[in-house]
């Protein structure tokens, strides 16, 4: 099952071993309709986006204003409704998906972590590339060469373990860190 979830912030519990963990607000989804193997289309608050196909779809489902986007997801639910949440049980292992955060156009050093060069006077390699081409064979540079370029912003999934979820306000507990600033929308898969 496929939820959306918003980002709230990293926090730790405090026992005998203390564990850091990742506080995520589930969005309020509504199951449109549900198609074969398990698929439906929900529908979510994000932002104050409308247009006239929003409209057009809020009127289709009887659902109010603030729903604006709408999904396809892998869900549980076998009509339509308010979205199941039984899975995301204590202890389970959930794949996490969130967008890294954006560096921009970055160099080797902050890209790769390469060492650069001396910062003594005099010296004119300080954090550049260096060398990239070779001297005879195959005399060129090969695809795949590790250069200055965009850095970030690329979905990241790992599997973090769910320590709790409360219900009744919706904020379910990752052991761990996830990819992306606080207020990222992102999906945790269970099961």
């Amino acid at each position: 099952m496929e939820f959306i979830v918003e980002k709230i912030g990293m926090s730790r519990i405090i026992e005998v071993d203390s564990k850091p963990v990742t506080l995520c607000l589930v969005k309020e989804i509504k199951v449109c309709d549900v198609l074969e193997s398990n698929q439906a289309i929900v529908a979510f608050s994000h932002g104050k986006k409308t247009n006239k196909a929003i409209q057009g779809q809020q009127k289709k489902y009887s659902l109010s204003s603030e729903f604006n986007t709408f999904r396809t997801l892998t869900v549980s639910n076998s009509e339509a409704g308010d979205i199941d949440t039984s899975a995301l049980e204590t202890g389970a292992v959930a794949k996490v998906s969130f967008k890294s955060k954006g560096r921009g156009f970055t160099g080797v050093v902050k890209r790769y972590n390469f060492a650069g060069g001396m910062a003594t006077h005099g010296s004119r390699f300080h954090r550049r590339v260096g060398s990239i081409g070779n001297a005879e064979y195959p005399g060129r540079v090969m695809k795949g060469k590790k250069m200055p370029g965009r850095h970030g912003g690329k979905t990241s999934t790992h599997k973090n373990e769910i320590i709790s979820f409360d219900a009744e306000k919706r904020v379910l507990v990752l052991k761990g860190s996830v990819a992306g600033p606080n207020g990222a929308l992102g999906m945790v898969k269970v099961g």
